[in-house]
């Protein structure tokens, strides 16, 4: 097992403590979204709308499947993913963390939706451009899987879209079939509607806040995973549930694959210590296959299959052969994955065993392609909580500022169950989705069907955010990856910390007397 230092321990509980900030931060601006059409409706109480949209929240983490986490993780350069416990593994991880919690802490304080996914996508592609740039024998940008990035990027973009039309026809149906007028008229001041409206809306609200949880808090587990792997390794670089049955199960299955990747390239020979390299390349956006990279992967998948022969679990494995055993997972799945989208894989049977349903890659995804329950336990709070505390500012931009006039209980409904019906269908695809797009797109597109007008000023900086997040959000995670290299390679840590940690109490006491200030003064709001 892993033993630690106390510098080592301060830098897990540090990094740690830093992954659950972005999710209490994240908590913000995403359910802030659930709750609007509530409060603004009058159908609940704030502070009893934000407790139960945080309950809400708080299991849809717990039950969610960490498909979505580790599709997020698929973004990360392969060779700092490989070497996660290397200084620049670690210098990764506080990059995307850093320039994350910034960007949201900022468009959070103005008042507008931003999309936390954006935000992180942003400042995993900064790390690794800047990788790219810094690295030898690198190409700009080929420290970027850009395939992935595309097809995250399609359930990003597609989604708001979805959110503003679904719910303008949602609406206007609604108003055919329904002829209820007090669905349709602005909800009396202080006054709550009448109780059927109030349930469904209560149910909308349920709805985004659990399918909110099961896929943004899964961004959080990802983070907190990869910090573990790269600090404890002994427990975490493999599935420590993993049984006996399924070590044997693993074990033949790599036999009988030997067979069909040692006929791909028989006559081509790569050396084990070749082989890492020559996948990691591989692996890269825009690299082909060749007899190098079969053999490549052969003689992977024949050490890999030789370390699990006669395991019975993974108690015999010493730190460094866990990780040497994750690394070649890693490879071998990741490998065979891009090899099937490339259409290599001619035989039907071949294609099936390999990466089939219930093929090999499925049974190498169980040894590493795992949540403890303790850290989805430690990210619901911490995105529950963050609702809780932070929702006003966005809640108010959301009923007030998108509209000309007040939200309705059937634009309210009709959004949100756009808004849950799209992030539940993203879960069953593991894509990421943006809810604050999707919902306030929602919203947007309720006005229009209804001829309630849009406040141009309130779309122009909702789509300055949009627009902005990416390109900044790359900035400053090639500027943070950057920085913390230059800090470790020149060991700076003694003298960089200390005015961090005095920078960050500056502003923590700036901030907190202007709330001070404010809590003076006499304010309107929901």
């Amino acid at each position: 097992m892993d033993t630690l230092s106390f510098g080592s321990a301060i830098f897990l509980i540090l990094a740690v403590g830093m992954a659950l900030a972005f999710e209490f931060v994240n908590g913000f601006h995403d359910t802030a979204n659930a709750v609007a059409t509530v409060i603004y409706t009058h159908t609940l109480r704030p502070w009893i709308a934000v407790i139960w949209s945080g309950c809400w929240n708080f299991l849809g983490v717990l039950t969610s499947t960490g498909g979505i986490a580790f599709a997020i993780l698929a973004l990360l350069p392969v060779e700092l993913v490989v070497n996660i416990g290397s200084s620049a593994g670690f210098a990764m991880v506080f990059a995307l963390l850093i320039s994350a919690i910034i960007w949201n802490l900022g468009t959070w304080y103005l008042g507008l939706p931003a999309s936390s996914s954006h935000t992180l996508i942003g400042s995993i592609m900064g790390v690794g451009l800047a990788n790219s740039l810094m690295a030898k024998d690198h190409v700009f940008g080929d420290g970027v899987n850009w395939g992935k990035v595309e097809e995250v990027f399609a359930s990003l973009l597609i989604s708001p879209v979805v959110g503003f039309v679904c719910a303008g026809l949602l609406l206007l149906a609604t108003k055919a079939l329904i002829r209820k007028p007090e669905l349709y008229q602005e909800p009396p001041k202080d006054q709550p509607p009448p109780l059927w409206i109030r349930g469904l809306l209560v149910l909308t609200c349920t709805g985004v806040s659990f399918a909110h949880g099961s896929n943004d808090g899964q961004k959080g587990m990802g983070l907190v995973l990869l910090i573990l792997i790269g600090i404890l390794p002994g427990a975490y670089a493999l599935n420590p549930g993993t049984d006996a049955a399924a070590l044997q199960k693993l074990q033949g299955t790599a036999v009988l694959v030997q067979k069909n990747l040692d006929a791909h390239a028989p006559n081509t020979i790569v050396k084990l210590e070749e082989a890492d390299y020559e996948l990691s390349g591989f692996l890269k956006a825009g690299a082909t296959a060749t007899d190098r990279t079969f053999a490549a992967l052969a003689v992977t998948n024949r050490t890999l299959a030789t370390a699990l022969a006669g395991k019975q679990n993974f108690q015999g494995l010493t730190i460094d052969d866990r990780k040497a055993l994750r690394t070649n997972i890693y490879l071998v799945q990741s490998t065979l994955i891009k090899m099937s989208k490339d259409h290599l894989f001619t035989d039907a049977a071949e294609q099936k065993m390999l990466v089939g349903d219930d093929g090999y890659r499925k049974q190498l995804q169980g040894i590493t392609e795992f949540i403890p329950l303790w850290v989805k336990i430690a990210v619901a709070l911490a995105l529950g909580l963050g609702t809780m505390i932070g929702w006003k500012r966005i809640v108010v931009t959301v009923g007030e500022k998108i509209g000309k006039s007040h939200l309705t209980y059937a634009q309210g409904g009709s959004a949100e169950l756009v808004a849950m019906g799209t992030i539940l269908l993203a879960d069953h695809y593991n894509l990421p989705v943006s809810t604050t797009h999707v919902l306030s797109s929602g919203v947007a597109g309720t006005m229009a069907a209804n001829n309630s007008g849009l406040q141009t000023a309130t779309l122009r900086n909702l789509l300055m955010a949009w627009v902005l997040t990416l390109p900044v959000c790359v900035f400053l995670g090639a500027a943070t990856f950057s920085a913390g290299l230059l800090i470790i390679y020149y060991n700076l840590s003694a003298i960089v910390f200390p005015i961090l940690a005095l920078l960050g109490g500056l502003l923590y006491w700036k901030f907190s007397r202007r709330q001070k200030a404010k809590a003076m003064v006499p304010q309107t709001g929901a």
